[in-house]
């Protein structure tokens, strides 16, 4: 059914353009809504009326780039000078302020949001934190929690969901599982201590995405599958939507209303997971030089 259900919906591309270059001056400081996943860190301001030109990015101090809107540079909603830690992430970032038309969509901007919530770390969590906080989610992943009934459901998350679930305790070389007790499965220590192993092998950044992507999928297990390329965003959504998918597809839905939650989680869990990828290494864009 998975397969019937990724024709259903079209791919959403994603393209970065390298924003227009303009002189660097004055810090500017906006009322952008403060993300962090297990926070209520939000801006009253979520839209506001266009007051840029031109995006461009410079060179900061100890090799991270900036943001500059005009002639001034940008700030995170903490008061800090707003950086990335490489060139791909930054234009990226600088790609969301040059796409934005008459309206500034601020809840809309989840790279620049992501960015905000790394510098600023609003709640003050260590490395520590974040990996005990994402690790809460694999005690109630979404693929975990099988239904008894109806036959046709429970074929279907048995034919979608374990061959995920196999592949992450191949991969890993762990055991989850999976329960149709309320409670779930329970989750061995060694799983969990292999999971907080690998996850601490991330830096603050990528933990920052990684956990911005459970949350959004409700799955440790999609989440890994995802940023090991195992499956796409598309199917990583629907896979997480599993249920509901199966619902909409028995008794309908509501007009424009499931379209929009869909490409709306399609594109938080998107930009969560290039975050971790840009964030994870040293990216730099490499540009063709003229010759005359």
């Amino acid at each position: 059914m998975l397969r019937n259900l990724l024709r259903l919906h079209s791919r959403v591309g994603h393209a970065l353009s390298p924003p227009i270059v303009c002189p660097r001056s004055q810090a500017l400081k906006l009322p952008l809504p403060l993300l962090s996943v297990n926070s209520k860190y939000y801006s009253i301001i979520t839209e506001r009326k266009k007051f840029y030109d031109d995006v461009s990015i410079s060179h900061g101090e100890g090799g991270m780039f900036e943001i500059n809107l005009d002639q001034r540079k940008l700030k995170t909603p903490g008061g800090k000078l707003f950086t990335a830690p490489n060139e791909a992430l930054a234009i990226a970032v600088a790609n969301e302020w040059d796409t934005q038309k008459d309206t500034v969509k601020f809840y809309s901007m989840h790279m620049t949001t992501l960015c905000n919530t790394a510098l600023d770390n609003p709640t003050f969590r260590s490395k520590d934190q974040i990996i005990t906080a994402a690790l809460k989610y694999l005690e109630t992943d979404t693929i975990c929690y099988r239904v008894e009934e109806p036959p046709s459901l429970v074929e279907l998350q048995n034919n979608e969901w374990d061959p995920v679930l196999n592949w992450i305790e191949d991969r890993y070389n762990v055991v989850i599982g999976s329960s149709t007790n309320i409670l779930g499965p329970e989750i061995p220590q060694a799983t969990m201590d292999t999971f907080r192993q690998h996850l601490g092998s991330y830096n603050f950044w990528s933990l920052t995405g990684l956990e911005y992507v459970i949350t959004q999928l409700k799955s440790v297990v999609l989440a890994f599958a995802l940023i090991d390329k195992h499956v796409t965003v598309e199917q990583a959504v629907l896979l997480s939507r599993l249920e509901e998918e199966f619902q909409i597809g028995h008794w309908g839905n509501v007009e424009w209303a499931h379209d929009v939650d869909l490409y709306e989680l399609r594109a938080r869990t998107a930009a969560g997971a290039l975050f971790v990828h840009f964030s994870s290494e040293s990216s730099t864009v490499k540009r063709k030089l003229m010759q005359d």
